[in-house]
C-alpha cells in the first residue's frame, strides 16, 4: 500500500510499493476517488483483492506528448479503459449542444480534462503505443454504446464502440463478476479462446466465428449498414436488444454486422448474490479523493456523495429516457443490513462528518429488497418495466423491510439525520400500508424538500415515457400536504419534469404549465431531454416512431422548438404560439436542467 492505502497513480508511488511490474493499468476520465460509488476504484479494489497489482491513471492528458499513457509502461495483463461515471458527451454538453463550463468529476469542477468520446480516444492511443497489449473497455460509455446507437451530439448513428475504438474486449453492465474472470483468462497472455467463452463481454469477430454459434443460441441483428439506410431496421434492433436485456436469464449471443465483421455480445451473468454485492462494497476503500488533488479544489461529485450510502443496484421502473436498467439491470440486487450498517458506521468516523447522511437510497430510493413473489413467473417475463403500464401483480412491493432498515440506520451512534436524496417512486407505494412509508420518509428523512419525478402531466406523453398517470402525483401531493400539516412541517414537494420528449408538443407543455400552476407549484427542476445511447427515448427521437408499434411521433428536434417547450417552465418567458419546425439544428442554448441530468448519471456507477 502507499499514500495511506490508495492504489498507485505515478511511477514514484509504484516504486514505493517495491513493484517491478503492474498487472493491470486502469485509465479513467474521472479524477481518482477511492470510494464504491466510482467505477475505476471498484474495479481496482476487486482486482487487488484477488492478488493483482493495479494502478490507476486518472484523466490522462491526450493532447501533449502522451507521457501519461507511457509513464507506467505496459501492464502484464491488460489496460482497462473507462470514460468515468458519465458518458463523456453527456458530461461535456447541454441538451442544446452547448459546451458545459464545469465537470463535477474534476478538482475545482474544472472542464476540459477529458476528451469527447473518451473511451475511443484513450483506446486508440493505447493501441497505437502498445499494439500487442490488450485493451479492455468498460463503464457506462462503453456499455451503452456496445452496439449500433444514436449519437445525439453528432446527430447520427454510430457503430459498436468495439469497431470504433479498436478495443480487444468490452465488459458491459456492472463488471464486478466478470473482470476477475477476464484477468484469470489473461494470466498467461491474451487467450481469445477463453475470453470469448466468458459471459458479459463483447468483442469483434469474423464471419467464421459467428457461423459456429448454435442457431438456437444466436440473435442476429440487422447490420450497422442496414440501420444507416433504414430507420425501421434500427428500431427493430432496439426492440430485440431491450427485450433480451430485461430477461432474468439470458443465454443467447447477440451479433451485429459492421464493416464486414461482427460485434459479438455474449449473454450477461445473472445478478450478483447478496454476498458478492456486499464484497464489492466492503473492500478497503479510502473513501476520499487521492492525495494528488490536495490544494486543487473540491471535486463536486465527491462532495455530493461523500456522506451517502447506496442500498441497492438496479431499477425495474423501465423509464424510456433512463439508462439505469440497461446498465445495472431490471432486477434489484440489495446489500445486506450488515454491510449497509457497517458502511454507515464508517461514514460516522469520517473527520468532517457532522451527523447528517445526505442520501440513503439507490437508483430509485424505495426499491430495496423488492422482487417477484413467484420467481418462476419472473423467469418467463419479458416486460421492460414492472410498473408500466400498470404494476405487476407478482411484484412484492412491501416497504416494511426498508422502513425497518431506515430505523436501524437512525439508531447508529453519531447519526443525527439520514436524508433521502434519491428519487422516490410513488407509483410503488403499497396501498395497503395506510401511507406508512410516505409518513416515515416525510417525518424522519426529508431535509425540507422531497423530490419526485412525475416528468409530465399529459397521459399520452407519460405513456411514451413509461411513467404513471398524473393522477398519482395529485394524490401524492394531497397526502404530502396532509402529513406535513399534521406534523407541523413546512416542507416542499419538488417535482421534476422533462420537456421535448418524443411525442410531446408545445401544446402539451402549455397544458403542463397550466396544471402545475393550478396546483400552486413554481416549477424549477427541469430537464430538456438529452437522448442518450441505448434508451427507448433516443430511438424514438432518431426514428420519429415508437419502435414497438411503428406509430409515427412528433419530435421537437429544432433547438428553437426545444427552447420554446422548455420556456413554459419559466414565468414571463412563455412564447407566442407558432408552427413547430422539424428541421434539425445544432445551435447552442441554455440548459438549466443540466445539473439534473448530471444527478441522474451520478447514480449509475
Amino acid at each position: 500500500m502507499n499514500n495511506g492505502g490508495f492504489l498507485p497513480t505515478t511511477v514514484k508511488e509504484v516504486e514505493a510499493l517495491g513493484w517491478d511490474y503492474i498487472d493491470v493499468i486502469l485509465f479513467s476520465g474521472d479524477a481518482y476517488i477511492d470510494h464504491p460509488a466510482f467505477g475505476a476504484a471498484v474495479i481496482g479494489r476487486l482486482l487487488e483483492a484477488e492478488g493483482y497489482r493495479v494502478a490507476i491513471v486518472p484523466q490522462p492528458n491526450w493532447r501533449d506528448d502522451l507521457r501519461d499513457f507511457t509513464k507506467l509502461g505496459a501492464p502484464r495483463l491488460f489496460f482497462g479503459v473507462t470514460a468515468g461515471s458519465m458518458d463523456s458527451m453527456v458530461n461535456h454538453y447541454t441538451a442544446n449542444i452547448r459546451l458545459r463550463s464545469d465537470d463535477a468529476y474534476t478538482p475545482g469542477g474544472k472542464a476540459g480534462f477529458r476528451p469527447d468520446y473518451a473511451v475511443s480516444v484513450y483506446t486508440r492511443i493505447l493501441k497505437r503505443l502498445y499494439p500487442h497489449t490488450p485493451v479492455v473497455i468498460g463503464g457506462i460509455e462503453a456499455s451503452l454504446r456496445r452496439l449500433t446507437h444514436y449519437d445525439y451530439w453528432s446527430d447520427s448513428l454510430k457503430p459498436s464502440i468495439l469497431a470504433d475504438s479498436g478495443a480487444d474486449l468490452l465488459i458491459y453492465g456492472m463488471g464486478e463478476k466478470v473482470v476477475g474472470e477476464v484477468a484469470r483468462a489473461m494470466k498467461n497472455g491474451y487467450n481469445a479462446h477463453l475470453l470469448r467463452k466468458l459471459r458479459q463481454v463483447g468483442f469483434m469477430a469474423d464471419a467464421s466465428y459467428v457461423e459456429k454459434i448454435a442457431p438456437e443460441r444466436l440473435i442476429r441483428l440487422r447490420s450497422f449498414e442496414e440501420c444507416l439506410s433504414d430507420k425501421r431496421a434500427f428500431a427493430d434492433n432496439f426492440v430485440r436488444i431491450e427485450t433480451q436485456s430485461n430477461l432474468m436469464e439470458q443465454n443467447e449471443t447477440i451479433v451485429e454486422g459492421v464493416g464486414g465483421r461482427y460485434a459479438v455480445i455474449n449473454p450477461p451473468h445473472t445478478v450478483l448474490t447478496q454476498q458478492e454485492l456486499d464484497h464489492s462494497f466492503d473492500l478497503p476503500y479510502m473513501r476520499a479523493p487521492h492525495p494528488r488533488y490536495r490544494g486543487k479544489g473540491a471535486i463536486p461529485a465527491w462532495e455530493m456523495i461523500k456522506f451517502s450510502v447506496n442500498l441497492h443496484r438496479g431499477c425495474f421502473g423501465g423509464c424510456s429516457f433512463c439508462t439505469i436498467s440497461a446498465h445495472q439491470g431490471k432486477f434489484i440486487n440489495s446489500r445486506s443490513e450488515r454491510s449497509i450498517l457497517s458502511e454507515v458506521e464508517r461514514v460516522t468516523r469520517m473527520p468532517d462528518f457532522k451527523g447528517y447522511l445526505s442520501d440513503i437510497g439507490g437508483p430509485s430510493a424505495n426499491m430495496y429488497g423488492m422482487h417477484g413473489r413467484n420467481t418462476a413467473a419472473c423467469r418467463k417475463c419479458r416486460r421492460p418495466s414492472c410498473l408500466h403500464p400498470r404494476p405487476c401483480p407478482n411484484l412484492d412491493n412491501d416497504h416494511r423491510p426498508l422502513i425497518e432498515l431506515y430505523r436501524k440506520i437512525r439508531a447508529v451512534k453519531g447519526i443525527r439525520k439520514a436524508f433521502i436524496g434519491s428519487g422516490i417512486r410513488y407509483d410503488l407505494f403499497d396501498a395497503q400500508d395506510g401511507g406508512a412509508y410516505l409518513r416515515e420518509v416525510i417525518t424522519h428523512h426529508t431535509s425540507g424538500r422531497l423530490k419526485v419525478a412525475p416528468e409530465h402531466t399529459e397521459e399520452h406523453v407519460l405513456e411514451l415515457m413509461r411513467k404513471p398517470s398524473f393522477e398519482l402525483f395529485r394524490k401524492l401531493n394531497a397526502d404530502f400536504r396532509t402529513i406535513c400539516r399534521e406534523q407541523g412541517l413546512p416542507y416542499q414537494l419538488i417535482p421534476y419534469f422533462i420537456s421535448s420528449h418524443p411525442g410531446c408538443t408545445e401544446a402539451d407543455m402549455r397544458a403542463l404549465s397550466a396544471k402545475m400552476t393550478g396546483l400552486h407549484f413554481n416549477l424549477e427542476q427541469v430537464q430538456d431531454l438529452t437522448p442518450t445511447p441505448m434508451t427507448l427515448s433516443s430511438v424514438m427521437f432518431y426514428t420519429g416512431m415508437d419502435p414497438y408499434t411503428g406509430r409515427k411521433l412528433y419530435v421537437a428536434r429544432n433547438q428553437d422548438d426545444k427552447r420554446r417547450q422548455k420556456s413554459y417552465f419559466f414565468a414571463g418567458s412563455r412564447p407566442a404560439a407558432k408552427p413547430a419546425s422539424r428541421t434539425p439544428s445544432r445551435d447552442s442554448g441554455d440548459d438549466s436542467g443540466g445539473k439534473y441530468a448530471k444527478k441522474i448519471h451520478r447514480r449509475k456507477r
